[in-house]
């Protein structure tokens, strides 16, 4: 099995916040993931395009949007320098045109789902797609309760697409993170379990050490 990847999750409503948060996870990590909301798709806002744009650092980083009408939002990341989209398919009615788009600008492209989304409405859009981001939690705020109904859902669709990338987002702690790693998850995207933690780096390092001695069991 393949080493699991860990991602911390950067979410903020304050541009000076999300700096200080850059600049931890920079001593820790090379890859980060930028919530963005809109108030409408979820109850918070965020930070913005403007707010990325303005960043300078040596991370690479995608975004994962919690906004309606997310084509309106894609150029703007391409040129604030997100490697990957990553949009919810209860967003947009049509989910294959913000794929067709993405892929114009050269940008990877993931499809998020809420808790309550069946996989049968994403199945016929998986060929199309790099990555399924499965939300264990009600988006839009750090600590939400994990619903660990998820990792049920998560095994179906591993057995069914062995290939595709799969990650899960929303209440990754110590003590669920070896059973999220058995679901059969790629990528786990951490948030308030490293970001609102006394010692970042520290608890980073425990988890993805956590994790991948899953793998190997």
């Amino acid at each position: 099995m393949n080493k699991v990847r860990l991602v911390p999750s950067l979410l903020t409503d304050n541009p000076e916040t999300l700096e200080n948060m850059v600049r931890l996870v920079e001593t820790f990590t090379s890859y980060v993931q930028f919530d963005i909301m809109d108030g409408e798709f979820v109850p918070s806002r965020s930070v913005t395009t403007k707010d990325l744009a303005h960043l300078q650092t040596r991370l690479c980083w995608e975004v994962h949007l919690m906004v309606l009408h997310p084509e309106t939002y894609l150029e703007d990341f391409r040129q604030a320098g997100a490697k990957k989209i990553v949009f919810h398919h209860e967003a947009t009615n049509s989910p294959q045109e913000v794929i067709s788009l993405t892929r114009s600008l050269n940008l990877r492209v993931g499809l998020a789902v809420n808790p309550e989304t069946p996989i049968s409405e994403i199945n016929p859009l998986v060929n199309e797609i790099d990555s399924v981001l499965f939300l264990s939690v009600h988006p839009g705020f750090y600590g939400s309760k994990f619903l660990p109904e998820v990792l049920e859902k998560i095994a179906a669709f591993r057995d069914s697409h062995p290939g595709i990338e799969i990650g899960i987002d929303g209440g990754v702690k110590e003590n669920n993170i070896a059973r999220i790693v058995s679901s059969g998850v790629d990528t786990i995207y951490v948030g308030s379990a490293v970001l609102l933690h006394p010692q970042p780096a520290e608890s980073f390092r425990h988890l993805l050490a956590i994790a991948n001695d899953t793998t190997h069991q």
